[in-house]
């Protein structure tokens, strides 16, 4: 065996403990690598399978070949056709069935009065298909709806809801339709539905009459079989039958069309945004791997020397530093890629216990993703034991008869060559930020410039711990005198350690307070937004069709101001088209009435004129694109296209959108018609309370929307953004725990290595009790550090995003002193936890062999 591998494995196992929390870091980072890439794989693999045995029988589709693509659309939205095709394409030969299907947004109400979804992934509704073989869907229970008002809906949404067959219901299209539960059925085999979808099947007729623009006569599309013809056989022969605008396409193309608007928008963002959080994990791991091996290679000067005065090169010392480092990361990385599979379950949990359940099925694992955390996880291990295996390489021989040298980090031309560094990073980094924040903005220019600071504040870390440390610590000494003292001392007296090991915990909390400054600004912002430009009393809503749910009938608007106590109820509701050839989403509403319940600001041109093919844009939206009054736009609907003329401009950004159209210029091109918001002004003399009462009494008859007072609806607008932090709490919570680790296993090496001092401190009459407070408190000074920096660096960024996100000017910033100072809590906690252990050692050392150096 070789002289280096052997003195390595040896080496290995005699510092076994010492090297734990490394290999416990690389573990955790590897797991979460891995586990994120298991469960895309997994998600993928469940969706391709779930779209496949779903449409497996299904041997064409006929749909009209014109299609948006608008936001919150995936897939886009597509014209009606003709139910009389239907027939046509059954006649055709080699068509062994062909049927008609029908599919909108409609949401469930569940036993409890709550609607069942909503809340992003799609409620759908639509026809039951008589031909199993065409139908995605398989009854498990009950029978299929026979009669005007039975359904059919899949078993997840009945689990959610509390339904079960027989039950009676509401099912919003966005009008209340009353329905009975005859059948459950699963999606494709055995699935529970398609995803987190919901789905509710009725009769032809009445999804006709409640899904589709025209009413009977229309389908979304029309499934072909055929028991004799090859898909590309069957399309070929019907294509001569389509009108213009219809298009017939393969089986095997819909079901795959159907996977990449998941896996191309969903799954993609999806994989990519937990993807980030490893990377962050990985990089946090990086420094506490680093200082741990620059610490170990510091002790071992004297055993480094005497290998290289008995003869050893450079080469060997370094390829022995360098193999313990890969070694290591090879049996962690193994240890992380099996944890994974943990992880990737724990990560389903997280988001199911978020209302956001994803379809289940066996786990896939594709080669890359058990090479690359492997790899990923060894060369992590190998970058940061490089710098320290150079140095031990230039460990002179004799070495081996000083002690440990001294950190130098504050000092001499290594300190001058991090000052210059760290400098020009900062001094081109923070320039960069405010500049990417405040003039343009430039989103790349801002991230740009927070990695250069991020960097140089990291290679500035060692220049400013010591000033640092001392300063945080100034109360101990008064507090916990000499004990207090000692533990201010041992923090400042190694900077270079001091700040690797709090710059794990820096970058943690970094990202922790970008995060709750941006999900701040942007609840103030919406919050802002509603006070400025709601001008109402009163706000009913319900889940737009576009992100999740149905929205409101447009009939509630004039039952509400119909009511006495009400003096004008105005419904907002939303139309996609493409303008100038950009999908976008229009604001629809009686513009004037409109104008009465939320603020515009200054009107230009006029809203009364609007009329059937007039438009009013906000005066941002009109910049961009060169319009003034009187400018016409080209427009293009699921039906055709059209000619606008912008006749009004107003201040836009608020609860009106950038664009706006009256209901006459929407009606004939309306796809499936919703409002969004019931805005409602309230006669004089009449309470809040009063009208709530009033209106929410009447909008049971519609479906039970919410009815909210002005700040329920501004608090309500900003709900999201409070459970999308608590996902990224719960995925950063990994890289605070590395952290942690780093800090303990820092200090578990640090007693290690101050063993004769601490024997002398207890030899001078230092308690048990005294010694474990003064390395307590030095943990507590180390994280105080790591979050002091992280909490100024991540509130600077966190402005600097929020700045640069707002491309309109119209948003927010707000610092929420409550939560920053529980973060801030939660570090300085988290330090004196990460000092326990090392605390706990310090205090059983033997006395008279820590004096003697045992």
């Amino acid at each position: 065996m070789n002289a280096s591998v052997r003195i390595g494995a040896r080496s290995l196992l005699a510092h076994r403990r010492r090297l734990f929390g490394t290999v416990l870091s690389i573990v955790l980072g590897v797991a979460f690598l891995t586990g994120t890439m298991v469960l895309g794989d997994t998600l993928r693999a469940n969706f391709d399978t779930l779209f496949a045995d779903a449409d497996a029988g299904t041997d064409a589709v006929v749909r009209s070949a014109e299609v948006l693509d608008v936001p919150n659309a995936p897939g886009g939205v597509r014209a009606p056709l003709d139910e009389a095709l239907t027939a046509k394409l059954r006649a055709a030969p080699g068509v062994s069935a062909a049927e008609p299907s029908v599919q909108g947004a409609g949401q469930l109400i569940g036993a409890d009065g709550k609607p069942v979804g909503g809340q992003g992934p799609p409620t759908l509704a639509g026809n039951w298909i008589a031909d199993p073989g065409l139908n995605p869907y398989r009854l498990a229970e009950g029978r299929a709806p026979a009669a005007p008002g039975e359904a059919v809906i899949n078993r997840g949404a009945a689990k959610t809801g509390g339904l079960k067959v027989g039950d009676s219901t509401v099912l919003r299209t966005p009008d209340p339709v009353r329905i009975t539960v005859v059948g459950i059925a699963t999606f494709g085999a055995d699935a529970d539905g398609m995803g987190p979808s919901t789905f509710t099947a009725l009769t032809l007729a009445d999804a006709q009459a409640h899904l589709t623009p025209k009413g009977a006569g229309q389908v979304s599309t029309v499934r072909l079989r055929s028991d004799t013809l090859t898909q590309r056989q069957l399309v070929d022969g019907v294509r001569p039958l389509l009108p213009n605008g219809v298009e017939a396409l393969t089986g095997a193309d819909a079901t795959a069309q159907s996977t990449a608007d998941v896996s191309g928008r969903f799954l993609s963002l999806f994989t990519t945004l937990l993807l980030v959080f490893a990377g962050i994990a990985l990089l946090v791991a990086t420094f506490t791997i680093h200082n741990t091996f620059a610490i170990v290679t510091a002790q071992r000067t004297r055993e480094n020397a005497l290998l290289r005065a008995l003869g050893a090169g450079r080469r060997q010392v370094l390829g022995t530093t360098l193999g313990e480092a890969l070694a290591i990361g090879l049996l962690a990385s193994v240890l992380g890629l099996l944890g994974g599979f943990g992880v990737a379950a724990g990560l389903k949990a997280l988001f199911a216990a978020i209302g956001f359940t994803l379809p289940t099925g066996g786990t896939v694992v594709h080669p890359a993703t058990i090479l690359l955390p492997l790899l990923t996880g060894t060369l992590v291990a190998a970058v940061s034991a490089l710098a320290p295996a150079l140095r031990a390489a230039r460990t002179a021989p004799l070495a081996a008869l000083r002690d440990t040298a001294v950190d130098e980090s504050a000092q001499g031309r290594s300190a001058l060559v991090r000052k210059l560094v760290g400098a020009v990073l900062v001094a081109a980094g923070l320039p960069a930020v405010v500049v990417g924040a405040t003039r343009g903005p430039s989103l790349p220019l801002t991230v740009g410039g927070a990695l250069a600071l991020l960097a140089g504040t990291v290679v500035l870390g060692p220049v400013a711990a010591a000033l640092a440390v001392r300063v945080l610590g100034a109360p101990l000494p008064r507090l916990r005198g000499v004990t207090g003292a000692l533990a201010r001392r041992n923090a400042a007296r190694n900077p270079k350690r001091t700040a690797a090991t709090a710059t794990a915990l820096m970058v943690g909390v970094a990202v922790v307070t970008l995060f709750t400054v941006f999900g701040a600004s942007v609840k103030a912002t919406l919050d802002d937004t509603v006070s400025r430009t709601f001008a109402g009393d009163l706000a009913v809503t319900a889940p737009a069709a576009g992100a999740g749910g149905s929205g409101v009938s447009p009939k509630l608007a004039p039952a509400i101001a119909a009511l006495p106590e009400v003096r004008t109820a105005v419904g907002l509701g939303r139309g996609v088209a493409q303008l100038d050839g950009h999908g976008t989403q229009l604001g629809v509403a009686d513009p004037v009435a409109l104008a009465q319940v939320t603020d515009l600001g200054r009107i230009d041109g006029s809203l009364a004129a609007l009329g059937a093919d007039g438009l009013a844009v906000s005066r941002a939206e009109a910049d961009a694109h060169g319009w003034r009054v009187g400018s016409t736009v080209a427009a293009r609907f699921t039906d055709g296209a059209a000619t606008f003329t912008v006749r009004a401009l107003y201040q836009g950004g608020g609860v009106a959108g950038d664009y706006l159209i009256s209901r006459g210029a929407w009606q004939p091109h309306r796809v499936q018609d919703a409002d969004t918001l019931v805005a409602v002004a309230l006669r004089p003399g009449v309470t809040v309370e009063q009208g709530k009462a009033a209106i929410g009494r009447l909008a049971r008859e519609y479906g039970s929307p919410q009815v909210q007072t002005r700040a329920e609806y501004a608090a309500s607008s900003a709900s999201g953004v409070d459970m999308m932090l608590s996902v990224v709490y719960a995925l950063l919570a990994l890289a605070v725990l590395i952290a942690l680790l780093g800090i303990a296993n820092t200090l578990t090496l640090a007693v290690h290595e101050r063993t004769r001092e601490l024997g002398l401190l207890r030899a001078v009459g230092q308690t048990r009790p005294q010694l474990r407070a003064m390395v307590r408190w030095e943990s507590v000074l180390v994280a105080a550090f790591g979050t002091a920096g992280g909490l100024a660096l991540g509130a600077l960024l966190g402005w600097a995003l929020t700045r640069a996100a707002d491309s309109a000017g119209t948003g927010s910033f707000a610092l929420p002193a409550g939560r920053l100072a529980v973060v801030a809590l939660v570090g300085l906690a988290a330090g004196a936890l990460a000092g326990l252990r090392p605390a706990a050692r310090a205090a059983k050392l033997d006395v008279l062999r820590a004096v003697a150096g045992g």
